[in-house]
């Protein structure tokens, strides 16, 4: 490997996000990597064809897959094939793997939205008036619906995921470089998801998000985990994102936003030194 490794970062910078300019955290990002790296940006749907003249690739801000979902299947195929070193890597458990952790970390017992995807599971769910279904490919809200309780039993339930419609007080979610906490943002209003502040967990706060990081066993990578907290006060997880999560680094502290960059360049010089590969794993959403 060469004296400063080469990385293909993969990013949509024009991609259109509600509320968040994917393109300034990534510019951020990779202003900051070029100090350790030698660096090229390119859109996802080229990466399959560029990432053998790199030592990594780097997937960031690259949007919702079903939008590419071709190009993104040649590359997991083509990385495992060569052994291609991805970061995150592609064994993650979460999001990247489908959303199908949902109804079994709900079957499990572990503290998430309750989540079943077939009619012989919806004793699993607690009693309620409305539900969401999400398609199981979905992101960023699209194709999520309100379901009424009269109509599950026409509801089609092909790829979908349905959880009961949670009444609660705030969104807040935990950012993770490999298994180090960094930081932790709210959105105190739950029609404004992306309208984030500075939260302080509590230690219980964090034994919770931690649960999440270590059940996935993800040695290397960033990992976001999202939850609620409902009216009663008990923090449900709402997604584990291990795949491309918007990290909101313009609403935390420049010093927060330090932090993370280098931890982020520490954890790619220590995934690199590793030599670790990927796996085919299974499609992401």
């Amino acid at each position: 490997m060469p004296e400063r490794p080469r990385i293909l970062f993969v990013t949509d910078l024009a991609y259109p996000a509600r509320g968040r300019r994917y393109c300034d955290e990534d510019i951020h990002l990779t202003s900051r990597l070029r100090e350790h790296f030698d660096l090229a940006l390119c859109h996802p749907r080229d990466a399959a064809a560029l990432m053998d003249a790199f030592d990594a690739v780097v997937v960031r801000n690259s949007g919702p897959v079903l939008h590419y979902r071709e190009q993104y299947d040649t590359f997991r195929r083509r990385a495992a094939e060569r052994g291609t070193r991805v970061y995150n890597p592609l064994t993650g458990r979460g999001d990247m793997a489908g959303k199908d952790y949902l109804p079994a970390l709900t079957a499990a017992g572990f503290p998430v939205v309750p989540t079943v995807d077939r009619p012989a599971d919806l004793p699993l769910l607690p009693p309620a008036d409305r539900y969401v279904a999400k398609p199981k490919d979905g992101a960023d809200s699209i194709g999520l619906s309100v379901v009424d309780r009269a109509d599950l039993p026409g509801l089609d339930w092909s790829g979908l995921l349905l959880q009961p419609l949670v009444d609660f007080r705030y969104e807040v979610s935990f950012y993770f470089v490999d298994d180090a906490f960094q930081y932790a943002l709210h959105a105190p209003d739950p029609t404004r998801r992306w309208e984030l502040t500075p939260y302080h967990p509590t230690p219980a706060d964090l034994a919770f998000a931690r649960r999440f990081i270590d059940w996935n066993t993800l040695d290397h990578g960033i990992q976001r985990v999202d939850a609620c907290r409902t009216t009663e006060g008990r923090l449900l997880l709402v997604e584990l994102e291990d795949l491309n999560p918007y990290l909101s680094l313009d609403a935390v502290t420049p010093q927060q936003r330090e932090t993370f960059t280098a931890a982020t360049a520490a954890s790619l010089h220590r995934f690199l030194a590793a030599g670790t590969g990927t796996a085919a794993g299974h499609p992401p959403a």
